[in-house]
């Protein structure tokens, strides 16, 4: 098995918007290992949110390759590329996405539903994420029943339950207050501390600084790739 999980070339994005063609991502080459903790930021307008959607196999490529744990899904059709998708990526998203109506036990067992998994090894394993989280106590409990950090552990759980190869971490943290953002952080740091690779996009550098690594954008390109001492570390 290779030591990549992320390797993209050329990677090239425009969207054409009447007349004009916007170049949101303009050859991107990207590693990222097995296990790695990696922030990207940029400003708005920097390509980070269109990179990332391309590495979500939520968006294709207008030029450029993009292997995901090996397999060159750049050119994938639509149909393989959300089977790809809903097997090999968790995402997690500022707004939660919760079903309000649903169970905590529920809402992260709705992956493995989709899935066709049998009703007693879906809950078992539902289960179990949720104690990974902190929220073995949780389970029947519905989101407005929660706090925004237990609902951002709900959805961490959700998308870790299919066991992605990659977790996909959207401004995770954006609709928290600061003592809960560091909360969910230090859980996205013991996840990755067993292994779990994380892909992070935000544009806060104190949360950035909990990653291992720090990829920044600009203009469509990579201005920027270092590692750093995670801050999540000294907390």
């Amino acid at each position: 098995m290779s030591d990549e999980i992320i390797r993209t070339e050329g990677l090239v994005k425009n969207y054409v918007l009447g007349a004009e063609t916007v170049h949101a991502v303009r050859g991107v080459d990207l590693v990222i290992g097995r296990g790695e903790f990696v922030a990207v930021m940029g400003p708005s307008g920097s390509g980070k949110s269109t990179l990332m959607n391309m590495i979500g196999c939520l968006d294709k490529p207008s030029a450029g390759k993009y292997w995901l744990n090996g397999q060159l899904v750049s050119e994938l059709s639509d149909d393989r590329l959300a089977r790809v998708r809903n097997r090999e990526i968790g995402f997690v998203f500022q707004t939660f996405n919760l079903l309000p109506r649903a169970t905590a036990l529920h809402n992260v067992e709705l992956p493995l539903i989709y899935a066709g998994m049998p009703t007693k090894e879906r809950r078992r394993r539902a289960e179990e994420r949720l104690a990974l989280v902190g929220l073995a106590d949780r389970v029947g409990h519905k989101p407005p029943e929660m706090s925004g950090g237990q609902r951002q552990r709900v959805a961490i759980a959700r998308a870790l339950v299919n066991e992605p190869a990659l977790l996909l971490a959207d401004e995770p943290t954006g609709n928290l207050d600061s003592i809960t953002s560091g909360e969910i952080m230090r859980q996205l740091t013991e996840l990755n501390e067993h292994g779990q690779t994380i892909v992070l996009v935000t544009h806060e550098h104190d949360i950035a600084g909990y990653a291992k690594r720090q990829v920044h954008l600009k203009d469509g390109v990579i201005e920027r790739d270092f590692m750093n001492e995670p801050a999540g570390s000294m907390a």
